[in-house]
């Protein structure tokens, strides 16, 4: 069966286009940074079903550390990446957090040493340009782009 994951897409209109996104935590992303970011997005648990935008909106709080702001949230569709699919809603939001306070994960770290560490399961996370957002999203969330954008009714070219 395959995964599902929930996930909120904040964007604003600035000289351009910007949308919100997150970098990956954790020692494996650490030192990356082109396609190490990802839309705050969390698995779509049983109780859920039905409810996928309460799902997405509870995800974006534990991996931002700060409630998904009130808007109007849009489905932007589905997307499948990774072994799972992820369900989109954008808003569009002036979003602006004090800090980024992760909910974490557990890992034994380095690899084969018995020692256990908690890292953050986001360790950073801010607005970038469409075309900066599309370098650094990892290759399967890059389409959630064009999806805004055609909801939006824009294009790369007018933009």
């Amino acid at each position: 069966m395959t995964v599902r994951s929930a996930a909120v897409l904040l964007y604003r209109r600035r000289d351009g286009l910007e949308v919100w996104i997150a970098h990956m935590g954790g020692p494996f992303w650490a030192r990356k940074d082109e396609g190490a970011w990802s839309l705050p997005k969390g698995i779509v648990e049983s109780g859920d079903l039905g409810d996928e935008l309460s799902a997405a909106r509870r995800e974006f709080a534990e991996e931002i550390g700060t409630p998904a702001p009130d808007a109007d949230y849009v489905p932007l569709g589905e997307f499948r990446g990774s072994g799972k699919t992820i369900v989109v809603f954008a808003a569009e939001s002036e979003f602006e957090p004090d800090a980024i306070v992760s909910n974490t994960f557990e890992l034994e770290w380095p690899p084969r040493s018995g020692r256990r560490q908690e890292f953050p399961e986001v360790d950073d996370a801010r607005w970038f340009a469409l075309d900066e957002a599309r370098l650094k999203l990892t290759k399967a969330q890059r389409p959630i782009l064009d999806a805004l954008l055609a909801l939006l009714g824009e294009d790369a070219e007018t933009r």
